[in-house]
């Protein structure tokens, strides 16, 4: 049990990103990526797929050419990608410290959303795998977008606006920049936990870093977001 402050210093949410802070599902996916593309004669390193992470499917295809240096027919690529084994997606854990940290939000009474610019199939897929979905109170992917991915506040925005809570009164936590300047735009308090590959970025936007949610208190909540209240 994580110890932490009376209820009403807590912040109203906390909004967890989805791959690479629940679940490590971006190694997986870059070894998938590059092996498609060692397939079409090309290779990318880890520093240059985390310029990748964080964005929806068509703004990543984009950062992926730009980050090889090669404009890449999507298709292609996309054909290449789909033949890759992908079996590890059946029995991926929750990475060290989510599932302490949802079981002390939720007995503390702070609402909890995620969002992705991932898809609702994908994200509330493994959280029901996991039997993770009864703590979340809004799931914003982006189905829901209209193609308003991160680094777009939109998925921010849509899943305060579904737990019924200002921005401003809650807490994001984030792995990638794209996600950071998300939450940062919709107004929250920005937490980074880099990941293995979103280390090599640049998460300084971020008005505090952990190493991993392990690291996530409530102290550390309310104090941030006491923080940035007025006065």
């Amino acid at each position: 049990m994580i110890d932490g402050p009376e209820a009403g210093l807590l912040p109203a949410a906390v909004v967890f990103d989805f791959d690479g802070l629940i679940i490590d599902s971006e190694m997986p996916i870059f070894e998938m990526s590059r092996a498609a593309l060692g397939e079409m004669g090309h290779s990318i390193t880890i520093e240059a797929w985390s310029t990748v992470v964080g964005l929806g499917d068509t703004d990543s295809h984009e950062a992926l050419c730009r980050a090889i240096g090669v404009d890449l027919d999507q298709a292609e690529f996309d054909a290449h990608y789909q033949r890759q084994d992908r079996s590890w997606k059946d029995h991926i854990a929750p990475l060290p410290g989510v599932v302490e940290l949802l079981e002390t939000l939720t007995a503390s009474g702070v609402g909890v959303g995620v969002a992705s610019s991932s898809s609702a199939n994908w994200v509330v897929g493994h959280l029901r795998r996991l039997e993770l979905d009864h703590h979340f109170g809004a799931f914003a992917t982006s189905d829901r977008l209209a193609g308003r991915t991160k680094p777009a506040p939109d998925a921010y925005l849509l899943a305060c606006g579904d737990l019924g809570v200002d921005p401003s009164e809650a807490v994001a936590l984030e792995d990638s920049a794209h996600g950071l300047t998300a939450a940062l735009a919709a107004g929250l308090t920005a937490v980074a936990v880099p990941s293995a590959i979103t280390v090599h970025t640049d998460l300084s936007a971020a008005h505090h870093t952990v190493a991993g949610l392990g690291e996530v208190t409530l102290d550390l909540l309310a104090r941030l977001v006491a923080e940035r209240s007025p006065g």
